[in-house]
């Protein structure tokens, strides 16, 4: 019995007020791996290798900072 065929028969045997719990469960594991893109890989690596700017403050001084670039 494969293991598709084995939660199918388990899913049968949960009670009704039960299946809720279940299918929230099985809904999450149903969505798909997703790859980071290009841009976010090389920043993961370049944190990774030490470098990489820290901000610290107020998210409207965030902004002001990211608007002088």
């Amino acid at each position: 019995m494969s293991n598709r065929e084995l939660a199918k028969n388990l899913i049968d045997q949960i009670p009704e007020n039960r299946l809720f719990y279940v299918i929230s469960y099985l809904q999450g594991a149903a969505i798909p791996d997703e790859m980071p893109n290009t841009g976010t890989l090389e920043a993961m690596e370049e944190l990774d290798n030490g470098g990489g700017h820290r901000f610290s403050g107020s998210t409207k001084d965030l902004f002001a900072e990211l608007m002088e670039d």
